[in-house]
């Protein structure tokens, strides 16, 4: 069987800020940004202080996290894969990372045809979590 192609993934160093955020809060979630408050910034919550809904899909995990995103977005970036890293500055928003100096940030790239075939699923959210 041919493996998945994962949807969402993260930089070696994103994955580093992750680890420390886990390490000081516990267990974390990720909701993709739709376009207000920070643009389409990720944005890093403790799991459940961020409310996802039917309106938002999983996408799949990143170092354990669970990361969300807008249906509306998501069909906007299915074509792409998802790559979260990490910048200096500060974002304005009320993600995890903000008091360390940097932002997550989203880069993306577009599958190739192979890829396009092998796509790991997404699941819809039927209840708020």
């Amino acid at each position: 069987m041919e493996e998945l192609v994962k949807r969402v993934v993260a930089t070696d160093e994103a994955k580093k800020v992750i680890r420390r955020l886990q390490r000081k809060h516990g267990e974390l979630m990720f909701h993709q940004s739709g376009g207000c408050c920070d643009g389409s910034a990720p944005m890093c919550f403790r799991k459940g202080d961020f409310r996802v809904g039917g309106s938002d899909v999983l996408l799949g995990e990143i170092e354990g996290c669970p990361f969300y995103i807008s249906r509306s977005q998501f069909e906007y970036w299915k074509h792409t894969q998802l790559i979260v890293d990490v910048t200096e500055g500060r974002g304005a928003s009320f993600s995890l990372e903000i008091p360390l100096g940097i932002r997550f940030l989203i880069r993306s790239r577009l599958y190739d045809p192979d890829e396009r075939k092998r796509l790991s699923p997404v699941f819809s959210v039927t209840r708020k979590c």
